[in-house]
Order: C-alpha cells, then structure tokens, then sequence
C-alpha cells in the first residue's frame, strides 16, 4: 500500500531510503516539461534545494503564469478535490502546500511505477 507522506521531508527521505529519489526527479522534469514549463533539476540536487527550487518555480507560476500553473497540475494530475481546500489568502504557503501536493503526486507515480512493474 502506497505510503502517503505527511509533509515535504518525509516524502524526499522516503524516496531516498527506497533508492527512488532520482527517479522522482527524472519524473518532475518530465512533466514540468510536458506542460512546457522547462524545469531541468540535476540529477545531483539536494532534497532540500529541490523543495526550495520547486516551491519558487510554484510561486512564480502561481503569481505570473496562473493558466499555465493550472496546465501543469491538470497534467501532473493533483487531485482538483486537494487543491481547492487549500486557502490561497497567503501565496507564499500556498504554493507551499501546492508544491507538496505535486511532489506527492509525483512520488506516487514513482512509488507505483516501482512497486507493480516488477
């Protein structure tokens, strides 16, 4: 059963502790690309650098590129259900909490991937 993570950290020291953690940043690139949001992360990034770096790319978007922001979590498919509980008065822990949903979802994937094509 898919272990669903409670905040940020737990979410990348589970992805590090299951050897995963560059297949989740392979899968962030590829869909921020998808969407046409050219996102490159090193493979080398640090768990706390890519929290960073995507919690600002998030802001950004959220602030200047609203359509597009919608874009990319229609195709990284965050849960519409997620997204409209949070309260969005504060940008900067809205796109908090929004990146936590994207690196949730993408975990998922990653985890799912992992776990049932074997």
């Amino acid at each position: 059963m898919f272990p669903i993570p409670e905040n940020t950290d737990f979410l990348l020291a589970d992805a590090e502790s299951e050897n995963l953690y560059l297949n989740l940043i392979e899968q962030i690139n590829k869909d921020f690309n998808l969407a046409n949001e050219g996102i490159d992360f090193p493979l080398s990034i640090s768990p706390e650098e890519l929290k960073i770096q995507l919690h600002e790319k998030i802001y950004r978007m959220i602030q200047y590129k609203f359509a597009e922001y919608l874009n990319l979590l229609y195709i990284i498919d965050v849960s519409e259900t997620e997204i409209k509980k949070l309260d969005g008065s504060d940008l900067v822990i809205l796109a908090e909490q929004v990146s936590f949903l994207v690196l949730k979802r993408e975990w998922q994937k990653v985890w799912f991937r992992n776990h049932y094509s074997k």
